[in-house]
């Protein structure tokens, strides 16, 4: 990968082809609702904060390192992840609500991973980590090289997901120091 680089995490515009880039997409499982909608340009630039979710610390940890990189990501509103199929009309039993949304919110989450050259799993424990490894298994199944973002407590239970991963972070920073390593010239 020599030459000027453009890393693109998820949906983003491709840019020109003769341009060597690199796809970043992210499936953080336990920050969904932590989000907060309106951070000041001072609290994205900080790398690492406790009170910023980490998919931003990575963010402004590639954007610290001079990584050109362009982020976007799963719908992380879980609310509005739960009500994306509603518009195809009501439901009286939760499954097929359940079901609808899952199929409308794969039609982003499918696109984001097939178009990735790296995937960033994260696993933590505020939700259930069904969906996570659901991507996970997708990575694998398509040759997508993925990163798993975890602390140790839980190695054991994700170890066939861990063992098919390029890389295992415990940090906001190595996962930053991984895509640094990836686009260097």
């Amino acid at each position: 990968m020599a030459g000027s680089r453009c890393a693109r995490w998820g949906l983003a515009s491709a840019p020109p082809s003769s341009l060597p880039y690199l796809t970043v997409t992210t499936r953080h499982a336990s920050d969904m609702d932590a989000l907060k909608a309106d951070h000041s340009q001072g609290q994205r630039d900080r790398l690492i904060h406790p009170e910023v979710p980490e998919r931003e610390q990575i963010e402004a940890g590639a954007r610290a390192a001079g990584l050109n990189i362009t982020f976007t990501r799963p719908v992380t509103d879980h609310a509005a992840s739960d009500a994306a199929g509603d518009l195809l009309g009501e439901e009286d039993k939760p499954f097929w609500r359940d079901h609808k949304s899952a199929k409308v919110n794969a039609i982003r989450i499918k696109t984001l991973i097939e178009q990735a050259d790296v995937v960033v799993v994260r696993f933590g424990d505020k939700y259930k980590q069904w969906n996570a490894a659901f991507d996970a298994g997708y990575c694998a199944a398509l040759d997508t090289p993925y990163i798993t973002l975890h602390d140790e407590d839980i190695v054991h239970p994700l170890k066939e997901v861990d063992a098919a991963a390029m890389a295992w972070a415990t940090t906001p920073e190595q996962v930053v120091g991984i895509l640094k390593h990836v686009l260097r010239d």
